[in-house]
């Protein structure tokens, strides 16, 4: 195969558990998730890998592959790691499964970022930010990055920073959609990489990446995503969803 998307659903959660089948228009966040992810014109596969029955159950209700993974898993990286680790598959996307709203666009530029171009082993997405608050929300992780749209920093900070002196009026503002594409060599180096202190401090694992020296391509999109890490942001799902948008 050349490409699988795998959605880690993990029940347990600090703000909200048990978000992943939190209802949104009759149906389990989750669903959402895996209904979009379907739409992807890349993908070979989709597997939704679980650390619940729960979840498990819920899944192949809706009629998704879905496979229990240790529940000894810290983070979805190594959820995925167990599930790919016998397949025969070049390019990995892990799809959040908290972001209900992911559109399957982001999942193919993805994907073809890392099929077309040999010497990329890792991807993910940006789009241009367009509400001014989203800008100084820690909640909302922006990213900057070179000429050729590899990542130079992840933050939760303002990036850049515009100086009072600076020779430029405004500055347009990224912010960084979790969805990531990995070489499934590249996923297992990743996986086994040691955490940076810049991942600590800012709490962005993909920082370590950066720390390590290697790079991360990220892909703009015009699409943009609303992830569930509370109730409230279940809520502005929902109003989305009501209006069409996405």
């Amino acid at each position: 195969m050349d490409v699988i998307g795998v959605i880690p659903a993990r029940y347990s959660s600090t703000r909200f558990s048990g978000k992943v089948l939190a209802d949104i228009m009759g149906k389990p966040m989750l669903q959402h998730v895996w209904e979009r992810a379907k739409l992807s014109r890349m993908l070979d596969d989709l597997i939704i890998a679980c650390d619940s029955e729960i979840i498990l159950k819920a899944a192949k209700k809706f009629g998704a592959k879905a496979v229990m993974t240790s529940r000894e898993h810290t983070c979805g990286t190594d959820r995925i790691s167990e599930v790919v680790n016998p397949l025969d598959v070049k390019v990995i996307i892990n799809i959040q499964g908290d972001e209900p709203l992911v559109h399957p666009m982001m999942i193919d530029s993805v994907a073809r970022a890392l099929l077309e171009d040999t010497s990329v082993n890792m991807a993910t997405i940006m789009k241009k930010i367009e509400d001014s608050l989203q800008v100084f929300d820690p909640n909302v992780v922006k990213v900057v990055v070179d000429k050729n749209n590899f990542a130079l920093y992840f933050s939760r900070a303002p990036i850049p920073f515009l100086a009072p002196n600076a020779e430029v009026e405004q500055v347009t503002y990224f912010k960084h959609v979790g969805l990531y594409g990995y070489t499934k060599d590249f996923l297992f180096t990743y996986k086994n990489l040691p955490s940076s202190h810049l991942e600590k401090t800012e709490k962005l694992e993909q920082l370590r990446v950066l720390c390590e020296g290697f790079k991360i391509k990220v892909i703009e999109t015009t699409f943009d995503t609303v992830g569930v890490d509370t109730p409230q942001d279940l809520e502005k799902v929902k109003e989305q969803l009501q209006k069409g948008i996405n």
